[in-house]
């Protein structure tokens, strides 16, 4: 079986994770699959480290791009019709929105015999004006019609697939979880010292960490207001909060901080590799979003043993278990955040309870043998059916 795996850009996040992991594992002489992707754009991290350590050798079409741009959507359109009718491949499966509608449509051409696309997160929430919204929504609507299936990552997502905006049938659209190599982060202990000592900070500090590209979409804002507030409670321990990740909200993010006065307690770290390492020194994650997919960052702090506070947005709640093994906000409250912060800073026994919890749970359900597993069956039951 062969299998034409179509992302816009392999940035740092769980799509570019998901396609390299799945295009390594489904090489095994039962399948061959080929990856095509765009660029990166400019500010973002690439994570073509991770295919070159997993031996996955990307086809890049330069003018496939995550911004539209008619002339080079174009090229990009030909550029991928041509590499189907050359590999000639049973499925063709797409991740995320630019490659979704350029790929289903280069494969509805060239006469591929089954279409699969994944939504991975929300285009139609947080990023795109009412108008602009509204197109996508027909585009998307109009090309899951010709798809076998719609893969969602989450029952919070198929439930806004299906019901609020009709875009499949219930009996086209299945849920495949993301998954993660974690055995790098279920094996963390007790704080290594290795990150806060790059910091300069001791192991009696509390460490709140928020992992993501730095875009409107995250919400950063609204984690500075809410560390404002947690350092101006009576009985707040010493505490820094960690910035991780880069983007083109930066400047404007450390020029807030200084607004609020808390510059000389927030760290803007940039992007990191090892994020074992910043796990292992963190006391408790964060996430702010308007609007998720499946948290990577929140299965990672969780298989790390680390409890999360987070809006409970998209497919967060899949993720977290409220009063469980973490702490869910409607989002755009920072006071009930900061309250969630200061309650768990104050309690390392509720830390490690929730560490415990949360760690239980996404190893269990998020693992990479799991995915490769479900994704299996998917295509196998694909071509049984036909399109």
């Amino acid at each position: 079986m062969k299998i034409l795996r179509i992302i816009a850009r392999l940035n740092v996040g769980g799509p570019a994770i998901h396609t390299i992991l799945l295009t390594q594992a489904l090489n095994d002489g039962n399948f061959k699959s080929l990856l095509v992707t765009g660029k990166v754009s400019a500010g973002e991290k690439d994570m073509n480290y991770l295919a070159r350590e997993k031996g996955v050798e990307p086809l890049v079409i330069p003018e496939l791009e995550r911004k539209i741009s008619p002339v080079k959507d174009i090229v990009a359109l030909w550029k991928i019709y041509s590499i189907i009718r050359r590999e000639r491949p049973d499925i063709v499966h797409t991740h995320t929105a630019k490659a979704g509608a350029l790929g289903r449509t280069a494969a509805i051409l060239a006469g591929v015999p089954v279409r699969i696309h994944t939504f991975h997160g929300h285009i139609f929430d947080g990023y795109f004006s009412g108008f602009s919204a509204g197109l996508f929504l027909f585009i998307e609507r109009s090309l899951a019609f010709f798809s076998r299936y719609i893969v969602v990552v989450s029952e919070a997502q198929k439930e806004e697939i299906t019901g609020k905006y009709k875009i499949a049938g219930d009996e086209k659209v299945k849920v495949v979880p993301l998954g993660l190599e974690l055995d790098n982060f279920s094996s963390i202990g007790p704080k290594n010292g290795k990150f806060r000592s790059e910091l300069g900070i001791g192991n009696e500090c509390i460490l709140i960490g928020i992992i993501g590209r730095l875009v409107p979409v995250k919400n950063h804002r609204m984690f500075l207001e809410a560390c404002k507030k947690l350092f101006d409670m009576a009985g707040c321990p010493d505490t820094r909060c960690i910035v991780i990740g880069d983007g083109e909200e930066r400047a404007g993010l450390e020029g807030y901080a200084d607004k609020l006065g808390i510059r000389g307690k927030i760290v803007f770290s940039g992007w990191k590799e090892t994020m074992a390492d910043i796990y292992a020194d963190l006391d408790i994650v964060a996430l702010t979003s308007l609007n998720e997919g499946t948290p990577v960052a929140l299965i990672e702090a969780l298989a790390s043993g680390r409890p999360v506070v987070s809006t409970d947005v998209g497919g967060v709640k899949d993720v977290v278990e409220d009063g469980i093994n973490g702490c869910l906000v409607v989002s755009g409250d920072a006071t009930g955040f900061a309250k969630h912060l200061f309650e768990l800073a104050v309690d390392p026994g509720k830390r490690a309870e929730f560490g415990r919890n949360g760690r239980r749970k996404v190893l269990q359900k998020y693992s990479k043998d799991r995915l490769v597993k479900d994704i299996k069956a998917l295509y196998e039951e694909a071509l049984r059916k036909g399109n």
